[in-house]
């Protein structure tokens, strides 16, 4: 809306700046013709004379005229073109700030409730000294985590792909999921749904050790979201010398054909998952940070009988 209302603007400013140009330089033109040429040197000719040169002249401002008519409908189109490619970089630039603050408000809450986890439990009681070194360990390790992924999330949503990819080092897949499981499993304990994970040789890929993990947790967070009591979520990974496959599967509600096609909007829910905690940002947020890896993420479901989410990552070198 904001750039919709900024493109009217710049577009009727140069509408009006190229219309008021093309006016003055069309009188200058008539102007200096007619002045010039035709009757300076024909005033005291003869009387046909004098008629064929006035005759010129009204040709000559009727062709401006009919010019000028002609440039009221170009100039517009032109004008809009001219202000949508100078609020171009703008534009990009807000789209980009307005994924990091989607993004950072919806993954920032896992860590620091982690952190706040912690620490109240900690202070709802006097503990042992080990007791205490535990809850700091834990709460410093989410901490660290947190200003990780928020410099991630900086470097995703302010720079190109390419130079976002330039900073990219090896990641162990396994690794970030574990790391994401450890995460959840609170939460899966919580609701009654098992988390199992068929294990495999280590896979490496290129990325964001955080974001890579960030993206994980979010399909499994959302697997065990939408699962029933007494759910299974089954993680496993498959790899060869050229991709990393990733699946979470998960025997919960399951999402129509319409559902699916919407999956990955910004902001968009089901109908279904409307009275679960949420902003819809999860799945796009996976779907943006895989493509920043050269990935792919797709979901397949069935309506009542589960939810299949495939990450595929091109394998390191």
């Amino acid at each position: 809306m904001i750039f919709r209302r900024a493109t009217l603007k710049l577009t009727i400013t140069y509408t009006i700046v190229q219309l008021s140009f093309f006016a003055i330089f069309s009188i200058g033109i008539y102007s200096f013709v007619t002045g010039t040429f035709i009757f300076d040197g024909i005033r005291r000719a003869s009387e046909a004379a004098f008629d064929a040169s006035a005759a010129g002249a009204m040709l000559l401002r009727n062709g401006l005229i009919i010019f000028y008519l002609g440039l009221i409908v170009v100039v517009p189109v032109s004008s809009w073109l001219m202000a949508r490619a100078a609020l171009a970089p703008l534009r990009e630039s807000y789209e980009r700030q307005q994924q990091f603050v989607d993004g950072a408000s919806h993954e920032l809450r896992t860590p620091l409730s982690i952190i706040q986890g912690e620490l109240e439990l900690a202070l709802s009681r006097s503990r042992s000294a080990r007791e205490y070194r535990e809850a700091m360990t834990v709460a410093l390790d989410a901490t660290a985590g947190l200003s990780a992924l928020t410099d991630d999330l900086l470097k995703f949503s302010r720079t190109s792909r390419a130079a976002f990819a330039s900073g990219f080092t090896t990641v162990d897949v396994l690794v970030a999921i574990r790391n994401a499981i450890r995460e959840f499993t609170p939460q899966a304990r919580q609701t009654g749904v098992e988390l199992t994970f068929t294990k495999c040789v280590p896979a490496e890929v290129k990325g964001s050790a955080e974001l890579l993990t960030r993206a994980i947790g979010n399909v499994i967070g959302n697997a065990i979201k939408f699962s029933r009591a007494g759910g299974v979520v089954t993680i496993s990974v498959v790899h060869d010398s050229a991709h990393v496959v990733l699946q979470v599967l998960d025997n919960g509600v399951g999402m129509s054909r319409n559902e699916q096609e919407r999956a990955f909007e910004r902001f968009w829910r089901a109908d279904s998952a409307r009275s679960t905690p949420g902003h819809g940002l999860g799945l796009p947020l996976v779907k943006q940070i895989i493509k920043a890896h050269e990935g792919t993420v797709k979901l397949s479901s069935t309506p009542a009988e589960g939810t299949l989410v495939t990450i595929t990552l091109p394998a390191r070198g």
